[in-house]
């Protein structure tokens, strides 16, 4: 297993903001037991979410202290004076100790219940704060698997369109091919085609060297001469190198004409780009 491609794939930032499924989280606790550097990775990660969130902490408005302060100070005015006595007493053992009234112990529960809130008012903006954090790192890591995800598909497409020409220069080698050049008609001369008809299996293929450019409703047809008339060998698409059209058993030569899309049962004379003789 390839650790370092594992590592850097996405599924240890996943796996710490909790957007594993539970096959994934079975499998990347078994992992980190079995690769140091996969435990490695979970904990440098959840330390930089950490260091993130204490740089940049979010603070209570300033209003919100004044009350809590002057909530406070009101509570304890309210405090039997009889405990603040009890501190001076200590200072001699002889001191009789003073319980504390129903109302002092009501006070100190209003006191703690106050607590209690600054607490909560400073967990909730804390956990505002890691959520805006959380939602943040999970936008960017969305975008980071698109990112990934068409760069994947471009490469794909460019290494399938690199093997269809390297087999189309293998095929264009093979002696077997019979090449029949198709140059331009008279006042079209700059076009230009090939023709390679496989002499074993009689499959025709295309190479269009030098055609102009097509309109969005046309399409180019291949024609197969064969005992003085036109025979469809195909349409011509869009290909990386040859274009494999139709398997023509024999003809005496071949023509290229543009055509509506979709082709012609018969060509279009007025249209007709290239032609070549076999042999």
């Amino acid at each position: 297993m390839d650790i370092q491609s594992y590592i850097s794939s996405g599924a240890i930032e996943s796996f710490v903001l909790g957007l594993s499924d539970a096959a994934e989280i079975a499998e990347i606790n078994v992992l980190r037991l079995e690769h140091p550097q996969i435990e490695a990775a979970i904990l440098a990660f959840e330390k930089s979410l950490e260091k993130q969130a204490l740089n940049a902490p979010t603070q209570p408005v300033p209003e919100m202290k004044q009350v809590l302060m002057a909530r406070l100070k009101t509570e304890f005015a309210q405090i039997d004076p009889a405990i603040a006595e009890g501190n001076k007493d200590k200072q001699t053992s002889l001191a009789p100790v003073v319980p504390i009234s129903q109302s002092s112990t009501s006070s100190i529960f209003k006191y703690l219940s106050i607590a209690a809130m600054v607490l909560l008012i400073a967990s909730a903006g804390l956990n505002f704060y890691f959520y805006q954090e959380f939602q943040s790192a999970n936008n960017r890591y969305s975008a980071l698997l698109i990112q990934k995800n068409s760069l994947e598909a471009n490469m794909n497409g460019v290494q399938t369109k690199m093997l269809d020409m390297y087999q189309s220069m293998q095929m264009m080698g093979d002696p077997a091919m019979v090449k029949v050049m198709l140059p331009g008609i008279k006042g079209k001369e700059q076009n230009m085609a090939t023709v390679y008809w496989d002499s074993r299996s009689k499959d025709v293929y295309l190479l269009p060297n030098k055609l102009p450019q097509l309109q969005s409703n046309k399409q180019y047809q291949l024609w197969a001469m064969v005992d003085g008339k036109p025979v469809d060998a195909g349409m011509i698409s869009d290909c990386a190198g040859l274009c494999k059209l139709k398997n023509i058993p024999r003809a005496e030569a071949f023509a290229i004409t543009l055509e509506s899309m979709g082709g012609s049962p018969a060509p279009n004379m007025d249209q007709l780009l290239v032609l070549g003789k076999v042999g």
